[in-house]
């Protein structure tokens, strides 16, 4: 790419007319693009390859199979035993359900719990059904269930489809919320920032715009390529496009600042800018992109959902801090820094600071800092050693929901299983051996089966004594699916707990992979920036030791502090992800400055100048960045607020010691050599 063309392209007195284009065509973009609710869908954690998914899809061609069951619990208040009439107005309450969702009167009687403080029944509603329509289906039927109630009597509606809905519900109006939230934190920072009431509403409608548009432009990519975005693809989006499109605002504007004290004008300060500046922001926007784009190798539709849209967005983002930022800047001048405009009395950072102050503290003794940094990432990382992973279904609320209440009402008063049966189907010339292998399976209490399907196939209702999601309950599963298997080979182990084993599996897959490919990417685009083997091979080594830091204090903080029971099975690989390619973000804005100073002043001095020029725009970067991860707290998901406690002390952690200490002391330590095989130090032939 051309730097200077694409600099005085963006930064002529005219430019403004190519901001103004983008955003029409942008605008138009939106308004064809019409309303998006995919904030409204769940999550889709089972790759379709999984046994429990084929389960379910099997299951389809049974009696009912189209239908997912919604289990009604009533118990008293004061925990009493019903009477006579509260098992009447439970049976009520039943019908009145039936009523709701369309089904025939009637249906299985009520079941009452041994202890006879509970009663439950199972309403079939349609398995289609997914996000708001599904919110809206289940607040029907429960308010349906809660109609007419005697008082004293406690109705609550659980199961699979109340679960979705609850979900849903958590993400309705959360994209507002979130993006309100994040704009006003972004807002104040940048205010902090340039310390100008004006400056800061530059980049903020910039990044804005930005975001709508890469959400929209997201959303369409990923539904071409057969994906379905959620609520939760949404909101990491969201807050990616507005953290990476910050700190892109962030390098540029600070490097326009600091030529403003050399140039005589504004435009010509601004073109060395964007020439300087644009190719790290373009090589942190790739090294993001690539990163996103290896979740496409996830078995999970809403890792790959994530992986596609987010990448879309961060493009979008790069193209409007390229492109609309700086005609917008170069159109206001340099009044929008008021009250603080540059001049040429303002000092030179390369020189002075508590930045260059620090760097050359580090530069005197870089082996005891870099002992001492590796010491204390050491100790963060076993943080890691107490964290557990896996959030079961009824821990994925960060909030009371209902259809956790009424799952904990039913696991205390009926047995484990018999709310949520596992499923087997398999031949049906095969069934009083498929019967014997189910019994004859450790764990298994009783197996009965549940029609034919016209091709073949029976299906067995199987009831285990284990906690729903407990690693005894895998254990069942596992020890189940063997069973039936030597019996036939093509029979299907569904139901709740399959699918929780499924999905642990499928994360564990997931990190084995696509953790090795983040770090490929990574270490290639810096191979080829850096056009060095040495820098590249240190600078990845750090971010990992960063980043698994950053996962043991963040989860050990998510248990401890929060009280979170433990890291959700795709928590590991995306704060992996986020911090290690937004970190890298931070990298390449320091190592970029370090091979322009290393040309002039040596590799030692040339760290030195970068950390003193930089050190103040990474920081505002890494605070800005970690305060808009923060901000997925808002949503009540627990999975989103620890990605948000991880990744934000995740990024300070990278800000204040990686970037500021360790790189510097690495380079100082081994000086000319971390370019090779490039020589850069002036005292030799110079390669540019």
């Amino acid at each position: 790419m051309n730097w200077d063309r694409l600099a005085a392209v963006v930064t002529a007195p005219r430019s403004w007319v190519l901001a103004l284009l983008i955003a029409l065509a942008s605008g138009l973009l939106l308004g064809l693009a019409g309303s998006d609710d995919s904030a409204s869908q769940s999550p889709i954690a089972l790759p379709s390859s999984a046994e429990s998914a084929r389960a379910a899809e099997a299951a389809q061609g049974f009696p009912g199979g189209d239908q997912a069951p919604a289990i009604l619990v009533v118990t008293r208040a004061d925990e009493a035993p019903l009477g006579p009439d509260d098992v009447g107005a439970a049976e009520a309450a039943y019908q009145r359900m039936t009523a709701q969702v369309g089904a025939p009167p009637g249906g299985p009687p009520l079941t009452v719990s041994d202890d006879g403080r509970a009663a439950l029944a199972a309403v079939g509603m349609d398995g289609t059904l997914s996000g708001f329509d599904l919110r809206d289906a289940v607040d029907a039927v429960r308010g349906a269930a809660a109609d007419g109630l005697p008082p004293g009597l406690r109705a609550e509606v659980t199961g699979g489809p109340a679960f979705g809905a609850d979900i849903a519900d958590a993400f309705s109006g959360a994209n507002i919320t979130l993006l309100a939230v994040t704009a006003a934190v972004v807002a104040l920072l940048l205010i902090l920032t340039y310390r100008s009431p004006v400056l800061f509403l530059v980049p903020l409608a910039v990044i804005g715009f930005a975001d709508r548009v890469g959400a929209t432009l997201g959303t369409s990519v990923t539904s071409l390529a057969g994906l379905t975005p959620d609520g939760s693809t949404s909101g990491i989006t969201s807050v990616l496009v507005f953290g990476a499109g910050t700190n892109y605002a962030l390098l540029l504007i600070s490097r326009y600042r600091e030529e403003l004290r050399m140039a005589a004008d504004h435009r010509e300060a601004l073109r060395i800018a964007v020439r300087n500046a644009g190719p790290a922001i373009l090589a942190s926007n790739a090294t993001v992109v690539l990163a996103l784009l290896t979740l496409l190798l996830a078995g999970a539709p809403s890792t790959r959902s994530l992986g596609l849209q987010a990448a879309s967005g961060l493009v979008v983002a790069a193209v409007f801090s390229l492109l609309v930022l700086p005609p917008l800047l170069a159109l206001f001048g340099v009044r929008l820094f008021w009250p603080f405009i540059p001049s040429r009395e303002d000092r030179d950072l390369t020189e002075a600071g508590i930045w260059h102050r620090i760097a050359t503290a580090v530069s005197r003794r870089p082996a005891a800092v870099l002992v001492a940094s590796f010491a204390g990432l050491a100790v963060l990382t076993c943080g890691l050693l107490g964290t557990s992973i896996g959030l079961t279904q009824t821990e994925q609320f960060r909030v009371e929901a209902e259809s956790v209440t009424g799952y904990e009402t039913l696991a205390e008063h009926f047995p484990s299983g018999l709310t949520d049966p596992t499923r087997v189907i398999a031949a049906s010339d095969r069934g009083a051996q498929i019967q014997a292998a189910i019994e004859g399976t450790d764990g298994v209490v009783s197996a009965a089966p549940g029609g034919e399907d016209g091709a073949g196939s029976t299906q067995w209702s199987v009831i285990t004594d284990a906690d729903p999601a407990s690693d005894e309950a895998f254990e069942t599963i596992a020890a189940l699916r063997d069973s039936v298997h030597a019996v036939d080979p093509d029979a299907l182990v569904g139901g709740a707990d399959a699918q929780a084993l499924d999905a642990r599996d499928a994360a564990v897959d997931d990190r084995l992979l696509i953790i090795p490919a983040i770090l490929v990417v990574v270490l290639a685009v810096l191979l080829v920036l850096l056009r060095s083997v040495v820098a590249p091979l240190l600078l990845v080594t750090a971010t990992v030791a960063s980043s698994m830091a950053a996962l043991g204090l963040g989860g050990w903080v998510s248990i401890h502090v929060f009280g979170f029971p433990a890291l959700d099975n795709t928590t590991p690989l995306f704060a992996f992800l986020f911090l290690v390619a937004l970190g890298v973000d931070y990298t390449i804005f320091l190592v970029t400055r370090a091979r322009e100073e290393t040309v002039t002043f040596g590799t030692r001095q040339g760290i030195v100048r970068a950390v003193s020029a930089t050190g103040a725009v990474i920081t505002s970067a890494g605070i800005v960045l970690a305060a808009v991860f923060c901000v997925l707290g808002v949503l009540p998901l627990i999975v989103l607020t620890q990605l948000g406690i991880i990744v934000g002390l995740g990024i300070l952690l990278d800000t204040f010691l990686v970037r500021t200490v360790v790189i510097p002391a690495l380079f100082s330590l081994i000086g000319p050599k971390v370019w090779w095989p490039a020589r850069l130090d002036p005292a030799e032939p110079a390669s540019r």
